[in-house]
């Protein structure tokens, strides 16, 4: 395809995806961060989320697109009565951790991306056995990073849905400007308070929040690609006014500085290469 489906959504069925080719951001639940190849999430049932592409792949004119492998299915559907059986009791563990959403560490990645290969390409009863084998394998390991931190109360609501992927496509659309509360509130017809209130009530978290997490996020991205000068350079092009207040937000989101994060990522890019070599 040339992009990702571009709006938050969500569905009754679990959804497994490798991400082989395309790169941008991702919103699941109350969280957003990179993806790019090599990736492979378990967005859980009715988990609302969005893999937002990278600007370039929206180009008219642009050459780039994107390819994963995918597979949905409704633990509650026809497969209830197979998980019922005593030798599944794993597997329906694992299925219940899957609602805040999982991501599998690289090596796993890789992993049980031939899992997906095996279950995709199969047929008939060969298939659902493929299925099997990979969830249970799945449920064996041990290092998933769960995508949402915390829990929402109540799922979103198709209508609410709509409201938020137009907040979130707004503020992904101008992180860069001074985006002020009055404005995004506009964008939903409500009041700055009101506002304020809803935000935090779907997501848990301030809107200023999230919008330094996208414009941290985008910071990351470009720090990944090395298209950029120089650090400050950065502060201002994703919407910061100095370089010290990015400095401290992205280190309270990161858990690092901009400048370590640079070091670690071209420490760990350059020890992939002498592996692969």
């Amino acid at each position: 395809m040339p992009h990702f489906y571009e709006h938050l959504h969500r569905h009754t069925e679990t959804q497994i995806t490798y991400i082989i080719k395309g790169s941008g951001t991702l919103i699941a639940g109350n969280i957003m961060q990179p993806y790019g190849p090599g990736d492979l999430f378990i967005i859980g049932a009715n988990q609302s989320h969005l893999f937002k592409s990278d600007p370039d792949y929206f180009e008219k004119e642009g050459s780039l697109n994107i390819h994963s492998l995918n597979i949905y299915f409704d633990s509650k559907g026809y497969l209830n009565n197979l998980l019922q059986f005593p030798e599944m009791s794993m597997i329906q563990q694992f299925i219940d951790t899957t609602s805040q959403g999982l991501q599998a560490s690289p090596d796993n990645s890789s992993l049980l991306s031939n899992y997906m290969w095996r279950t995709i390409q199969n047929t008939q009863g060969y298939r659902l056995a493929a299925f099997i084998e990979m969830l249970q394998t799945m449920s064996k390991l041990r290092d998933w990073k769960y995508l949402s931190t915390e829990s929402i109360e109540q799922p979103i609501s198709d209508y609410e849905g709509l409201r938020m992927n137009d907040i979130y496509q707004y503020t992904m659309a101008n992180y860069s400007d001074n985006i002020s509360l009055e404005e995004i509130a506009a964008v939903i017809h409500l009041t700055p308070q009101s506002f304020c209130r809803y935000f935090r009530k779907h997501t848990l978290k301030t809107y200023t929040n999230f919008l330094n997490e996208v414009r941290v996020n985008e910071a990351c991205k470009k720090f990944m690609a090395h298209d950029f000068s120089s650090i400050s350079a950065i502060a201002y092009q994703t919407g910061f006014n100095n370089v010290s207040t990015f400095n401290r937000v992205f280190k309270s989101i990161i858990g690092i500085s901009p400048s370590e994060y640079i070091h670690q990522y071209k420490t760990k890019i350059s020890s992939q290469a002498h592996t692969g070599s």
